[in-house]
């Protein structure tokens, strides 16, 4: 009866612009409604499928499914890709412009159920590579279920109910996972800490969420160091009050717990090695992850169950090319989103090889990655820019040692990659002739939303452009003065919004849905606002160009800074760069460059600005060129790798206090460095 409807619908709609007057329009109105009705006739009579091989095969037609039909496009990607315990009935009931979010709500589901007891034990689910290198440790389906239904029923034990919030603050390993999907087994929601990030940074996160349960490890070894796990944990609980027991993964040593210390292994060897999974609504919470916003304290946004496996498996299913019997690569650690949707949940719900990556690019040496390409076969490799061009730095000594010729595809996310690492990324891992997918999402996003990948075979991709949303997926672009949305065909840039819901997408923030809306609504059109500003091209293609808030006004003129970094990375002697834009008195805003040199340069300071400024004149425009240069020897980045340039910019205007939320940095050596040659110069 529904689709009936709809049909007529478009009948009513294409007689009545039959009566227009004029033909090139009416011929327009005409196409679309007989796309709409043919892709409709197709779903209904053809049930044309979702998977892998239609999506490549079929892209157009899939395309123009999700946008005539979105409702049964999303729902039958959820019917296709999971396992229901109870079938939805209500597929969207979401208020964009109200920030409510609802995706398959009276549908009941089990994620872990379907990330492992629906594939084969015997399958290989996980190869965790151990910080030391040519060590790994397979883990099959069948063994990761058991040590999933072991720690799911120890956490019942210390109390631990639905919607619960239960820390993880572990390395990336077989055990990290085992605890993510004991939490989703359980309904409990659980919150990764990065196993590197400070107490008080840590106690921040137990406090706001209101974990009652701590999961940590004594030590966690990355790049030949130890990180002492334990004593990070032991100094944020007195900063916290709500966490009643810490179970303890004793990795390096054994010795007797006591007060609130469980041993994690020794309690869960006691349980059964297998429990009914129980079974959630789509829209119970699956877990919370914080991430920094440039003022107040980090955000921790909530996940739901149904929507984002539903979503996360297909995308990795369909943009990686993936599908059992793979063996896929995602070298973020499980504490960040990367991790979560393409390391665990997507890779895991389609039942692939996962690989854990536990160590660090350049231990002991440059080729830690090829050499772990080469031995585990590994044929999707997903890894962030700014890894590839600190080993685009090290030279093609070290890839051009080894065999790389199982890769198929290569990923690239975090942030816009630039030309030259792209270049360096296809030529010489890839051998020009992987898939190169430059991935755009968020934190908040839950996946992917644009990528060079699905596409019809052949088609083009520009490098260092995202390219295409996925099938679903709607973007816009915000014109930033007034607020109009910009037409599409038209070449332009301005703020990246979405202006239809998707499955992934977060749905709060965790107590705090008034700063949700107020971050991601927008006002004017009720759209999902990104915070990032892209270009796009006649064609509907994007690119990626910075922050809304890294976007740089010189005497009116509008640069990304993505714009100019690229510009001075072309410099043979330029490793990385960051620019940010600074108060100027003539020009309301000049450009301060903060560059990485490659090792062994020679070259004076003044030789590099007078060469690199050529570049750059060359690459945009003399209006372009930075009014001042530093020289470091790192740039303040999060963990995840992306750069902090709020702290640059402040740093460039002198301020080196209050500087905001650095719990997630990298390096706090990064700007005391800068803080020391601000100084210098005065």
């Amino acid at each position: 009866m529904k689709r009936s409807k709809l049909l007529l619908a478009n009948l009513e709609a294409f007689y009545k612009f039959i009566g227009t007057s004029n033909i090139g329009n009416r011929r327009h109105q005409c196409n679309i409604i007989q796309a709409r009705l043919f892709s409709r006739s197709l779903a209904a009579q053809e049930k044309l499928s979702l998977d892998r091989d239609t999506v490549y095969n079929r892209y157009e037609e899939v395309k123009q499914f999700a946008r005539s039909d979105p409702e049964s496009f999303w729902a039958q990607m959820a019917r296709e890709k999971l396992k229901w315990r109870k079938d939805f009935t209500r597929v969207n009931e979401c208020n964009l412009s109200k920030g409510e979010v609802s995706w398959f709500s009276d549908g009941q589901l089990n994620v872990s159920e379907n990330c492992l007891d629906r594939h084969p034990r015997e399958d290989i689910a996980l190869i965790w590579e151990k910080d030391e290198p040519n060590q790994h440790e397979q883990v099959a389906y069948g063994e990761l279920l058991d040590m999933t239904c072991q720690i799911a029923q120890t956490l019942l034990s210390l109390g631990v109910k639905p919607k619960d919030r239960v820390v993880i603050y572990l390395p990336t390993s077989p055990i990290a996972v085992a605890t993510m999907l004991a939490c989703a087994r359980i309904g409990a929601m659980h919150c990764v800490v990065f196993a590197g990030f400070s107490a008080s940074a840590l106690a921040q996160r137990i406090n706001d969420s209101g974990a009652k349960v701590v999961v940590t490890a004594d030590k966690s070894p990355r790049g030949g160091k130890m990180i002492e796990l334990q004593k990070i944990v032991t100094e944020a609980l007195n900063q916290t009050a709500t966490v009643e027991k810490v179970l303890l993964w004793q990795r390096t040593e054994s010795k007797t717990l006591s007060g609130n210390l469980v041993d994690l292994m020794k309690e869960s060897d006691r349980m059964p090695k297998y429990m009914e999974p129980e079974a959630f609504s789509a829209e119970d919470p699956l877990f919370m992850l914080y991430t920094s916003g440039s003022t107040g304290k980090p955000k921790g946004l909530v996940h739901t169950n149904g929507g984002y496996l539903t979503y996360t498996s297909w995308t990795h299913e369909v943009i990686f090319n993936c599908s059992k019997g793979d063996i896929y690569a995602c070298v973020a650690d499980v504490g960040w989103i990367t991790g979560h949707s393409y390391l665990v949940y997507g890779p895991l719900a389609n039942g692939v090889t996962s690989v854990l990556f536990e160590s660090t690019p350049v231990y002991p040496d440059p080729g830690r990655y090829w050499e772990m390409v080469e031995r585990l076969k590994i044929n999707q490799f997903y890894a962030a820019p700014t890894a590839i061009r600190s080993l685009l730095k090290k030279g093609d000594s070290y890839p051009n040692k080894y065999d790389l010729k199982s890769l198929r595809v290569l990923g690239s996310v975090g942030e816009p990659i630039n030309t030259e690492a792209w270049h360096w990324y296809n030529e010489v891992i890839g051998r020009s002739r992987c898939k190169i997918v430059d991935t755009w999402w968020q934190t908040e996003t839950g996946g992917i939303l644009i990528s060079p990948q699905p596409s019809t075979p052949g088609s083009e991709v520009i490098p260092t452009m995202a390219m295409r949303p996925l099938p679903g997926i709607e973007p816009a672009l915000i014109d930033p003065v007034t607020k109009e949305v910009i037409p599409k065909g038209r070449a332009a840039d301005g703020d990246l919004c979405v202006t239809k819901p998707w499955p992934s997408m977060a749905r709060t923030i965790w107590q705090d849905h008034e700063r949700f809306k107020d971050t991601y609504i927008t006002k004017e059109h009720g759209f999902y606002l990104t915070g990032d500003e892209a270009h796009q091209t006649e064609e509907g293609y994007f690119r990626i160009t910075g922050r809304m808030d890294d976007v740089i006004n010189i005497s009116g003129h509008r640069l990304g800074t993505s714009e100019v970094e690229d510009a001075i990375n072309l410099h043979p002697q330029v490793s990385e760069s960051a620019v940010v834009g600074s108060p100027h008195a003539i020009k309301g805003e000049g450009i301060h460059a903060f560059v990485i040199l490659k090792d062994g340069c020679e070259e004076t300071e003044s030789q590099l600005i007078t060469e690199i400024n050529s570049f750059i004149k060359k690459d945009i425009a003399s209006f372009a060129q930075p009014e001042a240069f530093y020289f470091v020897p790192v740039l303040p980045k999060t963990r995840s790798g992306k750069i902090m340039r709020r702290i640059l910019k402040k740093l460039s205007v002198g301020i080196t206090d209050d500087l905001g939320d650095v719990s997630t940095l990298a390096e706090p050596s990064a700007v005391e460095n800068i803080v020391k040659l601000i100084e210098k110069r005065k």
